[in-house]
């Protein structure tokens, strides 16, 4: 590996290497769940390929690694994909025990065009579109997550992890800095990781839940920071097993308890002038802004199958449980779905309460900024400004993962934004998934029926 080779890198990356030998590099990709394919190759082998090859099918496999029907007319045939770093993604990967980057790669097909259902493809079609318009979309996502004890038996109930205290993580204790205390060693790996990545955290606070926590980040380019959690998810796992505990961004891990959420927030700016779209020369409320949020309302019920995208992650919607269970929106109300949050005209934003943190985070940013494109192109004016408790209010969201596939298939319009071979391969895979749920008799079943109907 040569010298000017690493001057190429971003400057994290090179102050990681700083004095070192790069050993190994890490080529990666995120399938539909978001899960890191790819392949580690030396350094030496890294620096004179210029792409490396994967099948197309890891984008057919369901979280249980089985395989969903959607290779199309041709068969299942497995053809080979042209992976291509972006070198302006290699990150450490600090946790390792040899000196070691990750860079994330696209995919492309023998003729050099997107794979339309790779998932970073996926959003960079969305954010192209925005551009086209002459608007810039900016996010800014919100990553909630518990820390549990090791749960070496899927049969039996997750746990709190155990604090520095030697007792259980409590619930009930919000924005408690002595709860956040409780997993210092834990988050200390975690600041460390995320520094030696580049990443920069805007804050961490204890959520509801026992062992539960919220990551912010600071807002920025829609690919870059769905990257960024893309790594996050990794970095956090891992400082966690350092402490003898499981991270886990499943939407609702531990009954009884708050569910996990991404959270994401949007603006849009004008490419020309660099203005935020949702505010007018004297700082009101522009047309933008409503249509924005119309389109949230309007096709939010289409993407719910992208943003909750397991069996899992309709539990998390229930009422008066710090997750929303409609579509209604409000002006810092935390019990609707879509919510504004206070600020100034210049970072005047729309927050997405519905995503949860079990989504790959291409698709979700992507699915949420569709709803939004599309509400912009369309020019409606969304429902009556929501005033009070939204728990109060008529559920219209889906609430089990068939359902949400239904909407999701008829949403023609949210497909052409999204892609349509992508839509194709993600409702057969999803549904793949869904079926193998439905084969599994659960311990419920088991305890009510078995002796009783």
């Amino acid at each position: 590996m040569t010298a000017d080779w690493i001057k190429t890198l971003p400057e994290a990356a090179q102050d990681f290497l700083e004095g070192r030998r790069l050993d190994e590099v890490e080529c990666i990709i995120a399938d539909l769940p978001g899960i890191a394919r790819g392949k580690a190759v030396p350094a030496s082998k890294f620096a004179r390929q210029t792409y490396f090859h994967l099948p197309d099918s890891i984008f057919y496999q369901t979280i249980t690694g089985d395989w969903g029907e959607a290779a199309g007319d041709e068969g299942f045939i497995e053809r080979d994909m042209i992976l291509k770093p972006d070198m302006s993604t290699a990150t450490a990967a600090p946790w390792t025990g040899d000196w070691t980057l990750q860079v994330i790669h696209d995919a492309y097909d023998r003729k050099n065009n997107p794979i339309p259902y790779s998932p970073r493809n996926v959003l960079k079609r969305v954010v192209d579109l925005y551009h086209e318009k002459g608007w810039r979309p900016v996010v800014a996502p919100e990553m909630e997550f518990f820390l549990v004890a090791r749960n070496l038996d899927p049969a039996k109930a997750i746990k709190p992890m155990m604090g520095r205290s030697g007792r259980p993580a409590a619930a009930r204790q919000a924005y408690s800095m002595t709860a956040v205390d409780e997993f210092g060693p834990v988050i200390d790996d975690i600041y460390d990781f995320a520094e030696a990545q580049g990443f920069e955290i805007d804050g961490i606070t204890q959520e509801g839940g026992a062992g539960q926590l919220e990551i912010n980040l600071r807002h920025g380019n829609p690919v870059k920071l769905a990257d960024e959690v893309f790594y996050f998810k990794r970095l956090i796992r891992e400082a966690a097993m350092r402490h003898d505990c499981y991270a886990t961004f499943m939407a609702k891990p531990i009954a009884d308890e708050p569910g996990s959420a991404m959270h994401i927030h949007h603006s849009v700016l004008d490419v020309d002038t660099g203005k935020n779209i949702f505010s007018g020369p004297q700082g009101g409320e522009t047309d933008a802004f409503f249509h924005f949020i119309a389109g949230m309302q309007t096709h939010l019920p289409s993407a719910i199958a992208m943003i909750a995208p397991y069996v899992n992650s309709y539990r998390r919607y229930v009422r008066d449980h710090a997750a929303p269970i409609n579509l209604e929106w409000g002006r810092d109300n935390r019990t609707t779905g879509i919510r504004v949050p206070l600020s100034g005209p210049e970072s005047r934003r729309v927050e997405n309460r519905l995503a949860g943190m079990d989504c790959n985070p291409y698709l979700g940013i992507a699915a949420s900024l569709a709803c939004g494109y599309l509400g912009l192109l369309e020019e409606e004016r969304p429902d009556k400004q929501f005033k009070g408790d939204a728990y109060e209010g008529e559920e219209d969201i889906p609430r089990e993962m068939g359902a949400a596939l239904d909407i999701f298939d008829a949403a023609d319009k949210l497909h052409e934004i999204l892609g349509p071979e992508f839509a194709r391969v993600y409702s057969i895979v999803k549904r793949t998934e869904y079926e193998e749920f439905l084969q599994v008799i659960s311990p419920w079943e088991r305890e009510h029926l078995l002796l009783n109907v």
